[in-house]
């Protein structure tokens, strides 16, 4: 549970309700189709804040709710897992932001609609009241929804709190490339890296100019996922690849989450660059391990198991 005493890191962000059918047989549009439809609470910064919670990171989580039966849902789950979102902004008469998607009898996406107004309801003056909140936080995650207001928090609160950036999506990352310098940590994969420096990583050494150029823009610690290359590596001592080798693959969906949260616990933790790695490649091991986007067993005495256990290759480079 939240301890108000305690360090904590400040998540904000959207949350989203996930509504999927899945036909079990041949799929007929203009026409009801047998199968089962799944409900589950996602969005990026509402899986990061669940999986820091589940690790023991006190986490407290912003975000944006319709006073629905959704919303409702979304702050009792919250309560049960031990992420505190008491200072949520409530829309009153809103919705909850929402995606809805119709696969067809072979998993291939037919349909989809997403009600996502909502999250552009968030403003500065809501920000302003969160002061306190933002400023007190050892960290604050934040994802690149809304590019005016992630600037306008960035430059509010410069130098109050340390800024900690999942860029989402390559076509967000181009949105947001003007306000890197602000971050102290990325944490994007290698198609979103290339799309803000502009150059392609097809190489290590491409790879570390990139840790070294995001290094000049004043970003303290670089982390580009590889995918099944591993993860890269930079701060001001250290830079390299380090990868898990004995890794089973059920549902990938989750897993950028589980190691942006991964490097939350690290962080709070103190540990050095590389143990936060591998505790943050092991968290998102463990998610594509199991058919949910947030593995129900994740904790981390599990995660700390679980490490021990990987077979680990590390590449080093000169600094």
């Amino acid at each position: 549970m939240f301890d108000k005493d305690k360090p904590y890191i400040l998540v904000l962000g959207a949350s989203v309700v996930d509504i999927f059918g899945f036909s079990s047989s041949r799929y007929r549009p203009y026409n009801s189709t047998p199968g089962r439809v799944k409900m589950s609470f996602g969005g990026v910064c509402r899986n990061i804040a669940e999986n820091l919670a589940r690790v023991g990171v006190n986490t407290k989580f912003i975000s944006i709710l319709g006073d629905d039966e959704k919303g409702k849902s979304i702050l009792e789950h919250s309560k049960i897992i031990g992420y505190d979102m008491s200072d949520s902004l409530i829309l009153e008469n809103g919705g909850t932001p929402t995606y809805l998607a119709i696969l067809n009898e072979c998993g291939e996406m037919v349909s989809s609609i997403a009600d996502m107004k909502s999250i552009g309801e968030l403003n500065t003056e809501f920000i302003d009241s969160k002061a306190d909140i933002i400023i007190n936080s050892e960290y604050t995650f934040l994802d690149s929804d809304d590019p005016e207001i992630l600037e306008y928090i960035l430059t509010t609160f410069k130098d109050k709190t340390k800024f900690v950036l999942d860029p989402v999506s390559a076509e967000k990352a181009n949105n947001i490339k003007h306000l890197i310098h602000h971050f102290h940590t990325i944490k994007p994969n290698r198609h979103e890296a290339e799309i803000i420096l502009g150059f392609k990583l097809d190489s290590e050494e491409e790879l570390n100019n990139a840790g070294k150029y995001f290094r000049k823009m004043g970003v303290k610690n670089i982390f580009i996922s590889l995918d099944e290359d591993g993860i890269y590596y930079m701060n001001s001592e250290k830079s390299g690849i380090i990868k898990a080798e004995n890794v089973t693959v059920k549902n990938v969906t989750g897993a950028g989450d589980s190691f942006v949260a991964g490097i939350g616990y690290g962080y709070m933790k103190e540990f050095p660059i590389e143990k936060t790695v591998k505790f943050a490649i092991t968290m998102a091991n463990i998610t594509i391990d199991h058919e949910e986007t947030i593995n129900p067993e994740i904790d981390n005495e599990y995660v700390a198991s679980r490490i021990s256990k990987n077979i680990w290759i590390e590449k080093k480079f000169n600094f």
